[in-house]
């Protein structure tokens, strides 16, 4: 996934491929120009300010951020991007 600011820097972040129906990615808009890749056991921060991405722990994650769409298999299995007025948020399994 690559992310583009208007100050003109960007930043990428790789998703990963299913690895056991586990693969999707959600993304979110959160507050400060920063957008969040969440998969079922991991979470991405791409800070679109400083174009730059971290790995994250989820309990540091804002809660008050908008569903923006997700990167999920289709259904042919073929891994694509659904926006958020396409398909509505899923959640994940708790484990």
């Amino acid at each position: 996934m690559h992310v583009n600011s208007m100050s003109g820097c960007s930043s990428s972040t790789e998703l990963f491929p299913d690895t056991g129906y586990a693969g999707r990615r959600n993304i979110y808009q959160a507050a400060k120009g920063r957008v969040y890749v969440i998969g079922q056991y991991d979470a991405r921060i791409i800070d679109s300010q400083n174009c730059h991405t971290s790995l994250s722990e989820f309990r540091y994650l804002d809660r008050d951020v908008i569903f923006v769409g997700s990167f999920d298999q289709d259904e042919a299995k073929h891994w694509r991007y659904f926006p958020a007025a396409q398909r509505p948020e899923l959640p994940f399994e708790k484990r």
